[in-house]
């Protein structure tokens, strides 16, 4: 995105080059300055199904790489997520569009202000360009591979559209600006989710929403926390190590994986059965025997879910409410420390110290393994 200097230099006409709507906007920009910094006409919001997006852009009247816009940067991951998304019927930002006329060549013009990669993504996936995951096949897909029922709901898929009427280069400046200036501090989880958008991701963004009853229910996680994604990374650790075995926390690990998983994740349907596996298990308990005990923490829960994976064979459901009864209870001992045994001592010791380190996390593993 450029930045304030640049759009500046643009709005005063240094280097910037002149089209269609440049002519209109210097008719608007004489207007304006009778109008004296009066707001934009109006904006007129509605819904645009991607076959006229299609039709407007082949015939020149969509203009998606104005002046002040950065150049594409998405990479194919980010395009397939979004293509996904209208897939998926999930909700897609609104596209802020300037209308206007050429009274020249009196036709209509429409400038994209807000929303050019998601544009181009639509035109390049109807161009073949890439491929996207699409609920009713197991491979990602071309335009091409769809069935036709399918190209079609794509096509008549609706976009929101946000049409700008009656602006001129410097409304425009101002809205592209604060349309892109909103923001917050990202957490780890959120960078990396916003560098990364393929298959890794929407696996474990899809798998943590899936468990969304889980989270709340047993008390894993806040509301505070799912609005930071904070389950989502909880889920793409806890895959991780179902496919290559514990480790310490590492930020800088989660976001290799999500890397080396950005075009594909080959792990995606074993680790997906065995995590259904155990979840099925942990849903099916009385929501007390996690909630009101040391298994709402995450620590705990995350080796919880490990030892669960490596039995060949699941406790039942009585049994595993009983175990977990049995371990939070050595846990809140309240004897003195020399009266308690060693190996309930180190329990102690690694759920409430270093919790995301390896020793830790293998010392939980084992005792609750053989509690269980």
């Amino acid at each position: 995105m450029p930045n304030v200097g640049e759009c500046r230099a643009a709005v005063l006409g240094l280097d910037a080059p002149r089209s269609a709507l440049d002519r209109y906007s210097s008719n608007a920009a004489s207007a304006a300055s009778l109008r004296k910094g009066e707001a934009v006409e109006r904006v007129d919001y509605e819904s645009m199904v991607i076959q006229d997006i299609l039709n407007a852009h082949d015939r020149g009247e969509l203009n998606i790489s104005p002046w002040y816009q950065r150049r594409a940067v998405w990479s194919s991951s980010h395009k397939a997520y979004l293509i996904n998304s209208i897939f998926e019927t999930m909700p897609v930002p609104s596209i802020y569009i300037r209308h206007a006329i050429d009274l020249d060549l009196e036709k209509t013009v429409k400038e994209v202000v807000d929303g050019q990669q998601r544009l181009r993504s639509v035109i390049e996936y109807k161009a073949n360009e890439f491929s996207a995951r699409h609920p009713d096949h197991k491979r990602r897909v071309l335009f091409r591979d769809l069935l036709p029922a399918q190209r079609q709901a794509f096509l008549m898929a609706k976009l929101p559209v946000a049409y700008l009427i009656g602006a001129d280069d410097t409304d425009v400046i101002e809205i592209f600006g604060r349309l892109n200036a909103v923001s917050k501090t990202l957490n780890a989880q959120e960078k990396r989710s916003a560098l990364y958008s393929g298959e890794f991701h929407q696996y474990c963004l899809r798998e943590a929403a899936t468990r969304l009853s889980i989270w709340r229910g047993l008390g894993v996680f806040t509301a505070t926390n799912i609005s930071r994604m904070d389950e989502v990374q909880f889920t793409a650790e806890l895959s991780m190590a179902l496919e290559g075995g514990m480790s310490d926390f590492s930020a800088a690990r989660i976001n290799k994986a999500y890397k080396d998983w950005d075009n594909d994740f080959p792990h995606r349907e074993d680790v997906a059965v065995r995590l259904n596996r155990i979840f099925k298990l942990i849903g099916s308990l009385n929501p007390s025997a996690v909630k009101d005990t040391i298994f709402s923490r995450s620590p705990l829960f995350y080796s919880l879910v490990l030892v669960l994976d490596s039995e060949k064979r699941l406790p039942s459901k009585a049994n595993l409410e009983l175990a977990l009864s049995d371990i939070d209870a050595r846990f809140n001992d309240p004897r003195p420390v020399s009266e308690r045994p060693a190996e309930d001592l180190a329990f102690v010791a690694a759920c409430t110290a270093s919790t995301q380190r390896i020793k830790s996390r293998q010392t939980r593993f084992d005792y609750i393994k053989s509690s269980i």
